[in-house]
Order: structure tokens, then C-alpha cells, then sequence
């Protein structure tokens, strides 16, 4: 959920010229990974964690949901390309920009289509940015409001007009926002997704797995495995146990850090380790007492100690941030030291707030890293003088309605994985943070239309005042942890976008 504005693009170097078309266009290659489609084996196993609720990411929140379906059944313009953090070309082959930064002019391939057999053109495109603006319910839609119109000038061109410079657009079209679909295929898209990507929708059995085919009518490069099946475990024991026994070829999200050493030195397996834009944050509701107050909040960010926890709760492993901004950012800062781990400074500024003792309900997600941070969390909060009442939500559905809708909570913890969403997260008052300082979300707007050091100071100016304020405390940024079969080929080291992206894996 997160919306973390996590992944590099135009705001990493102003990528205001005209970007050429890479390998995938419609010449490419036809091989992935080191296999030919006739030599691709069968079936690819992925095991998870958390399972989408539907499949549509139009009205429902979370990264389950474009985890599987982005740049796989549904395809962007604009893509990020995992191993730079670059925006690169997908439906688009090219795209130039105006000089005042407000047009957009983009040369669509001619060769795709839907999977329902209709071809893809700029009249789709221009269907799918309008709907986000009308039909989509989510809040990452507001990043569509920078667009003014959007204009088929041909079947394969396509112009967009924004009402103003953004640094931040381009970048938002590599994220589900910018999925491009047809009007004959959204009838049904919590069951039956419709897209251009390599491949289609397969099967759902709910609690279990969701399959996909490869689409041999795909327009780019072949995808290496003819099925690929995600598959949902609740307990990390048992993914792990799935790949060691052969049922799953890849662990895509490591849930037991510690466990990682029975995977090391067997030549059976390959470890990734890398990092993520997921910042995973103790949230406050900012709206109601007892969080509503500030020495409250920077209480509980100084009753924290940090490295204690990471090391407790996840072996280690991740990056402490101090802040909403991850290092793949261009903006990043380390502001770990706004608030130090005191224990007696803590208690001081809880005894002296308005609310001496406070109660604060920690409703957690039900998910692994939640479950173990929560645990420790707890206790430290209750060393600084809180009382705490730790509640575990299944995930997804009664978490998202009783903390992300309901806001009936005091603090929580969940990993915000989506890129770069600093904005979404903490810019609305109505998010379920409900923090939206004016002066920091000017700071945002400031940073989205200036030049591209006015972006990167504003950012840092938002970000450094986000940790001052105590909005929020930013326990660490999870590592992308995998462990795989050792034939696979292809994955990423670092994930740094919403999708599990399975166009360039393969096997040796």
C-alpha cells in the first residue's frame, strides 16, 4: 500500500528529451533469458504472501493486485526498467515533450492488442487516462489530475496536455494508474482482466493461486514460461518449505529472514538480496487523540530503538531510513537522527503531553513482518510509559476496511510498497494517515513543477519535515529478499516498481 513514490524516472534527470525505442519493440528478439519458446519449460511456481482481494486495482487499494497483473496482463506507455530505474519504452516506442513541459507527444506501437483480439490504439489510450480521472475510486488516482486532455491525433499517436509542468507524471504512468485497457474489456475487471501484456489471465483459486498464460499473440519478445502460477501461503514456514520440496521455483518475498541460512550453500538454490521502495511504517492516525498530539507522536518516535528492532524483527536485514524517501531516490537523506532512540527523553515527553500514559491501539496486518515488528514495537512503547493494545487484522480485507477506510485505529504498521508516495501517503488529510499539512504539501506541489534541483530540495525540505512533524515513524525499508531455483535467470535485484515483472526471467 504504500504508496511510496518509489521508482526512478523522469525525476531522476528531467528526461525531457525524445527517448528512442528499446530491444522490446516489435524486432526484438524472440528469446528471454537464455531459453527459445520451444525449448521454455512449461510452468513457473511463485510463492507469495498476501493475496489480492479481486483484481481490480481501479477501486481497490494495495500492491497485491498490480504485484501480478502490471506489465504482465496490463501494459503502460512507460515502463521502469528494473535494473536502472530508468523510464523506458513500452506501449509508447518514443515520446517527445514541449518546451514549457506541458505536452506530451507519444508514438504508440502499431502491433499490439488486447487480449480479446482488439487492437490497441491511441483511442485506448486515451479511454484509460480519462477513466482514472472519472471511474477510479483509489487515491493514487490523483496523480492523473495533472492532465489536461488527452487527444488520438492518430491510431498511433497520442497527445496529452497537462495544466501545468510536473516532474512527477511520466513517472506515475509507469505505475497501475497508467494500465492501458480497452472500453470492451472492463466489464468485469475484479475477475477477468483484460490487457496487452505477454500474458493473459489464466485461473483464481481463491486462498490458493492465481495462474497466467503466456499470450502467444503478445506483440514484443515471447515470455520464457507458457504458465507462470502465483501461489499464496500464509505462513512462512511453509513457502519455504514449498521450494525446498520442489513445488515452487522462486520464494518472491522472503518472509523469514532468518531462515535464509538453510538455503545457503546449497547449489540447488541462488539468494537475491537487494532493496525495495517499501518503507515499512509505524502509521498514526494524526486526527485523533491520543495521536493527534504532537508530543505524543514524537514520544513514541523516540521510545524506538531502531536497530533493535530490524535486527529482532527481520534478522537485520533492511536499511534504516528515517524518513518516507528510500535511497533509490534521488532525493534521499538519512534522517535517522531527527529522533534518536532516548527511552528517558520518551517517558519525559509522554509525562509532559497532554495525554500522560497514553492507550494506543496497534492494529496490525496479520503478515509476517507486521506480526514480528508489532511484538517489539509493543514492548518499547510500553518501556516509554504507553499502554499498548496490539490487535493482528487478516489481511487483506479487514485491515484496508478497519484501518485504511475506517481510520479506527491509533497506529499501525504496514509496508507502503508503491512508488514514491510520500504525497499519497501523507499529503491528503482524508488518506487514512490523515496527516496533510499545507505547508508540506506545498512543498510537494513546489517540487512537482520547478526545475530539477527545485525538485530535489523540495523533496528533501517535504521529507525532512514529514520526520520532524512525527506524521509518522519509518521502522526501516524492507530488502528484496529471494530465494529461487538456481536455473532461473532474470531476477531483479532490486524491486523497485509495483510489479512482479516476469518478462525477463528465464532459465540456463
Amino acid at each position: 500500500m504504500k504508496n511510496s513514490w518509489q521508482r526512478a524516472g523522469l525525476t531522476i534527470g528531467a528526461m525531457i528529451a525524445m527517448v528512442v525505442t528499446a530491444a522490446c519493440s516489435a524486432g526484438a528478439s524472440q528469446e528471454q533469458g537464455g531459453t527459445t519458446e520451444e525449448e521454455a519449460p512449461t510452468s513457473l511456481q511463485v510463492g507469495l504472501v498476501a493475496e489480492p482481494a479481486n483484481l481490480d486495482f481501479t477501486t481497490t487499494d494495495g500492491a497485491a493486485i498490480p504485484q501480478v497483473l502490471l506489465y504482465n496482463v496490463y501494459e503502460t506507455l512507460v515502463k521502469v526498467d528494473s535494473a536502472t530505474g530508468e523510464i523506458v519504452p513500452a506501449l509508447a516506442e518514443s515520446w517527445t515533450v514541449s518546451e514549457d513541459r506541458t505536452t506530451y507527444t507519444f508514438q504508440l506501437t502499431p502491433d499490439a492488442t488486447f487480449s480479446n483480439g482488439k487492437t490497441f490504439t491511441a483511442e485506448d489510450a486515451v479511454f484509460s487516462i480519462e477513466r482514472v480521472q472519472e471511474d477510479w475510486t483509489i487515491s493514487l488516482k490523483s496523480a492523473m489530475d495533472k492532465v489536461e486532455s488527452a487527444e488520438a491525433i492518430s491510431d498511433t499517436e497520442l497527445q496529452v496536455t497537462l495544466n501545468e509542468p510536473s516532474n512527477d507524471w511520466l513517472y506515475r504512468m509507469t505505475t497501475r494508474i497508467g494500465a492501458m485497457m480497452t472500453p470492451e474489456g472492463v466489464d468485469d475487471l475484479a475477475n477477468a482482466p483484460v490487457g496487452t501484456g505477454p500474458y493473459t489471465f489464466g485461473e483464481w483459486q481463491r486462498g490458493s493461486s492465481i495462474s497466467l498464460n503466456r499470450n502467444d499473440d503478445y506483440w514484443g519478445a515471447v515470455p520464457a514460461f507458457a504458465e507462470v502460477v502465483f501461489r499464496y501461503f500464509e505462513d512462512p514456514t511453509a513457502l519455504n518449505n514449498a521450494l525446498l520440496s520442489g513445488d515452487i521455483n522462486i520464494v518472491g518475498t522472503v518472509q523469514a529472514p532468518e531462515s535464509l541460512a538453510q538455503f545457503e550453500g546449497d547449489d540447488r538454490f541462488q539468494i537475491i538480496e537487494g532493496t525495495t521502495n517499501g518503507e515499512v511504517v509505524l502509521s498514526f492516525n494524526n486526527s485523533t487523540e491520543p495521536m493527534s498530539d504532537p508530543e505524543v507522536r514524537k514520544a513514541a518516535r523516540t521510545a524506538i530503538d531502531h536497530r533493535a528492532l530490524l535486527d529482532t524483527c527481520w534478522a537485520g536485514r533492511g536499511t534504516l531510513i528515517g524518513s518516507m524517501v528510500p535511497p533509490t531516490d534521488p532525493w534521499y537523506e538519512d534522517l535517522t537522527d531527527v529522533y534518536p532512540y532516548d527511552p528517558e527523553a520518551a517517558r519525559n515527553l509522554l509525562a509532559g503531553s497532554d495525554h500522560p500514559g497514553a492507550t494506543v491501539r496497534l492494529r496490525i496486518p496479520a503478515l509476517p513482518y507486521a506480526v514480528a515488528c508489532g511484538q517489539v514495537v509493543q514492548s518499547q512503547l510500553e518501556e516509554a510509559g504507553f499502554t499498548v493494545e496490539l490487535d493482528q487484522l487478516e489481511f487483506p480485507s479487514q485491515w484496508l476496511q478497519t484501518v485504511f477506510t475506517d481510520a479506527d485505529y491509533d497506529m499501525s504498521i504496514v509496508s507502503h510498497v508503491e512508488p514514491r508516495d510520500i504525497g499519497a501517503v501523507f499529503g491528503d488529510p482524508d488518506y487514512y494517515t490523515k496527516y496533510g499539512d499545507p505547508e508540506f504539501v506545498e512543498l510537494l506541489e513546489a517540487a512537482d513543477t520547478g526545475d530539477e534541483t527545485a525538485q530535489v530540495e523540495n523533496m528533501q525540505a517535504a521529507a525532512r519535515k514529514l520526520s520532524e512533524d512525527a506524521a509518522a515513524d519509518f521502522l526501516f525499508l524492507l530488502p528484496n529478499l529471494m530465494v529461487a531455483d538456481a536455473d532461473i535467470t532474470g531476477l531483479p535485484e532490486n524491486a523497485i516498481s509495483e510489479s512482479f515483472d516476469l518478462s525477463s526471467l528465464g532459465t540456463s
